[in-house]
């Protein structure tokens, strides 16, 4: 079960002007569930996107890295669940584009006006011909409120849908943001997340979009990892339609640019932690935080080394307060010149470690007790400088070892 996380309730997600969304059950890999999702964008909306940094990257990331760079005014998305089309090479090129065209010719669109994704199993050839099938009736399903549906609808391994919403003053003008994301196994972002889609109302300068998709994605999905794989299907998707009527951000930096990103950021990092507290097999959700750094580059290497830990994580899993393991991860994180005796080691309020050794108050009831909890705070002080840096993660438990080898059953 995931962990203090529920199915977002449909109402509490924000209709996005400019948007609709569309979901069918196709057959792709399975009957009778959704599998997949159209969405439909108004005239003039901006797109930016960033996506997995893996060199085996799946065809539909290659066809949107192509077509969002030859400037292609983006009218409509198409995702499915079911396959990866990743690891297929020339021929997943060719269906992938021909699920673009396929929906351009239903929409009266051009091919590169629409961007492909497709999550679920590698190496298999993408059921085109179901998709093309199905696409009339995710057209015809689209609206502005089926957020929910889309969360659902592009789920695999995932238990719970992921999505959330905000709004924000900016400009004087109330805006809004939504956002849905996928993923609960495979999960080290090199930039995003398996599968994510924010969008909002706001207008921004079209220039700035790419760079906003990757300080979000640097603010919450490269925070997160389950297991320490980087999924060759990683993309995150940052939508502005221009309806909300505000004067266009055209600085990040500036209050009108800081209150919008609060908010899109706000959302990115409840879809992010969403999929942490949806972890395959997951029983607890860890905050990392490293602080003392020289830099906030070491304080995240230090973290990922705690979080990666195979023997961190199913220590956590067992409750067992086995701290060295912890201390161990972070002495191997890559600092050459890292000492020692200044690192100080706490779970949650719990000092643990102190000038290289044992906190002289510390007692192993104690550090149990923390251990025993759903959501846990391992803080680690370097005695370097003043950075600080946050991963989230989560532990390694028996069922995730079941689930993945029985993803393909």
């Amino acid at each position: 079960m995931p962990v203090h996380l529920n199915a977002p309730d449909p109402t509490q997600l924000h209709p996005v002007a400019g948007v609709r969304i569309g979901v069918a059950e196709a057959g792709i890999r399975k009957a009778g569930r959704k599998d997949l999702t159209v969405m439909l964008l108004d005239e003039g909306a901006s797109i930016g996107g960033v996506f997995t940094q893996n060199r085996f990257c799946a065809a539909p990331v290659q066809i949107c890295r192509q077509h969002l760079q030859a400037g292609a005014a983006v009218r409509a998305i198409v995702v499915n669940t079911g396959n990866a089309n990743a690891g297929t090479g020339d021929d997943g090129l060719a269906r992938a584009r021909r699920s673009c065209q396929a929906l351009a010719g239903l929409l009266q669109l051009r091919p590169e006006q629409v961007l492909p994704f497709s999550t679920g199993v590698i190496m298999e050839p993408l059921p085109i011909e179901r998709i093309e099938a199905g696409l009339p009736a995710a057209i015809a399903d689209a609206r502005p409120a089926h957020w929910a549906r889309a969360a659902e609808g592009i789920m695999t391994t995932d238990t719970v849908p992921k999505a959330a919403s905000a709004r924000a003053r900016v400009g004087g003008v109330d805006i809004t943001v939504t956002g849905i994301a996928k993923g609960a196994g495979m999960i080290r972002p090199n930039m995003a997340t398996m599968l994510g889609f924010v969008a909002t109302d706001a207008a921004i300068d079209p220039a700035l979009m790419t760079a906003l998709a990757r300080e979000l994605a640097d603010g919450s999905f490269n925070r997160i990892t389950i297991d320490g794989d980087t999924s060759t299907n990683d993309a995150l998707l940052v939508i502005a339609t221009h309806r909300a009527g505000n004067a266009p951000v055209t600085a990040l930096d500036s209050a009108d640019g800081q209150a919008l990103k609060a908010a899109l950021l706000s959302v990115a990092r409840q879809l992010a932690q969403a999929i942490v507290r949806d972890g395959e097999g997951a029983t607890k959700f860890i905050t990392v935080r490293v602080e003392g750094g020289q830099t906030a580059g070491e304080c995240r290497q230090v973290a990922y080394a705690i979080a990666h830990s195979p023997l961190v994580k199913t220590a956590f899993f067992a409750s067992d307060p086995n701290l060295g393991r912890i201390l161990a991860a972070v002495g191997y994180a890559g600092i050459a010149d890292l000492d020692q005796t200044r690192i100080d080691l706490y779970l949650d309020e719990v000092h643990v470690a102190t000038r290289g050794g044992r906190h002289p108050d510390y007692r192993e009831e104690d550090g149990q007790r923390v251990m025993k909890q759903q959501e846990i705070t391992v803080r680690v002080v370097l005695g370097r400088g003043g950075a600080a840096d946050t991963v989230w993660t989560c532990d390694l438990s028996h069922d995730y070892v079941s689930i993945n080898a029985d993803y393909r059953s």
